[in-house]
């Protein structure tokens, strides 16, 4: 079945729609660069409001490995998602220090970035057009992919049924396909989870 997150969490109010529509993960995006950046004091409280039983994923771009592991141990995160130049040693020197599944995410646009990925050391991997731009990449490329992957790019509730049915990946990501005017809107989430649900359930 794929498992659903919904990333990009901000707002108290975005906590209790996810609670509401019961994802298996969020995400907390710690890239100060992003529009969507949360600080380590605001993901807590969010952490503090969020059901147990979905999990909090924190998104990383090159962050230093010993602050994604204070995150992690203190379970304001329950799993660190990298989306920088990150190394297997990197990954390696987490895994050491917290115990806690890592998701090293990557940028596809050849089949040389399926190999990449199909290598990682990861627990999972990630497969994205880009850093959170809201663009789908050709589908087409993920014939040479026999590990199990978190799909982003592009989606939406609309679009979100195809993908499942045609890719089955163990998980759909979505963060910008939620979004009206930039802020995360329940209506959508809850059509971008039922789209997927109902694929499961035919």
């Amino acid at each position: 079945m794929t498992k659903i997150k919904l990333c990009g969490l901000m707002r108290v109010c975005d906590i209790e729609a996810a609670n509401a529509v019961q994802p298996d993960y969020i995400g907390f995006v710690f890239a100060p660069k992003s529009k969507r950046f949360v600080s380590r004091e605001q993901a807590a409280v969010l952490k503090e409001r969020l059901d147990s039983s979905i999990q909090a994923v924190g998104v990383f771009v090159n962050e230093d490995t010993e602050r994604i592991a204070d995150l992690l141990n203190r379970h304001i995160i329950d799993i660190a998602q990298l989306h920088g130049t990150e190394t297997a040693e990197d990954i390696r020197k987490l895994r050491t220090l917290t115990g806690k599944p890592v998701i090293q995410a990557f940028r596809i646009a050849s089949p040389d970035d399926i190999v990449k990925a199909q290598q990682s050391i990861a627990d999972y991997v990630l497969l994205d057009a880009g850093a959170g731009d809201g663009i789908v990449f050709d589908w087409n490329l993920l014939k040479g992919i026999s590990r199990p992957y978190f799909l982003a790019g592009g989606l939406n509730a609309e679009n979100v049924g195809a993908a499942v049915r045609k890719l089955q990946p163990f998980a759909a990501d979505v963060s910008s396909g939620i979004e009206t005017d930039g802020r995360k809107d329940i209506d959508k989430m809850a059509a971008f989870a039922a789209a997927v649900r109902k694929e499961e359930q035919e």
